[in-house]
C-alpha cells in the first residue's frame, strides 16, 4: 500500500507537468485570467458531476469547518494564475522545479512545527540535504534555459 500512495503523488506530479505546459500556452492565446478561469470553470463542472455520482461526504457541512480552512481555494488560483504567466517565460522544467522547492520549503516548515493541524515531522539534516540539492538542480536548469535563450537570440 505504501507503494501506491508513493505513485498517486508522482501520478498528479504528471498532471500537474502537462497541466502546466498546456496552460502556460494556453494563456499566451486567451490571457492568463482567461485561462485560469477555463481551467477552475471546467474543473468545477467535472468534480460536480463527480460528487453527485460518487461523493461520499456532505459539502453542506463546509460552514461548519474553520474559516481558514477556506483558503485552500484561494492558494490553487493564485498558484494556477502564476504558473500560467511563468511557463511561457522560463520553461516548464524550472517552473516546474521552482514549484517544487517552494512546496518543499512550505512543507517541511508545516511538517516541523505542525501547522494546519499537521502530524509533527522534525526537520533534520537529510531534509536539508534534500532541499539544498532541489535548490542546486533548479540553479543549473534555468541557468540551462537563460544560457539556451541568449545562445539562440
Amino acid at each position: 500500500m505504501n507503494i501506491v500512495m508513493l505513485i498517486l503523488p508522482l501520478l498528479a506530479g504528471i498532471g500537474l507537468g502537462i497541466q502546466s505546459a498546456i496552460n502556460g500556452t494556453l494563456g499566451n492565446k486567451i490571457g492568463t485570467i482567461e485561462s485560469a478561469f477555463f481551467t477552475f470553470f471546467t474543473g468545477a463542472i467535472f468534480l460536480t458531476i463527480i460528487v453527485n455520482f460518487f461523493g461520499q461526504g456532505n459539502i453542506l457541512n463546509i460552514h461548519e469547518v474553520p474559516k481558514w480552512q477556506l483558503l485552500c481555494a484561494i492558494f490553487g488560483v493564485i498558484y494556477l494564475s502564476l504558473m500560467v504567466l511563468a511557463v511561457p517565460k522560463i520553461g516548464v522544467t524550472a517552473a516546474v522545479i521552482s514549484v517544487i522547492v517552494g512546496q518543499l520549503i512550505a512543507s517541511m516548515a508545516i511538517d516541523h512545527f505542525g501547522w494546519f493541524e499537521s502530524a509533527t515531522i522534525h526537520f533534520g539534516i537529510k531534509r536539508l540535504i534534500g532541499v539544498v540539492l532541489m535548490l542546486i538542480a533548479l540553479f543549473f536548469v534555468f541557468r540551462e534555459k537563460t544560457s539556451t535563450k541568449t545562445t539562440a537570440s
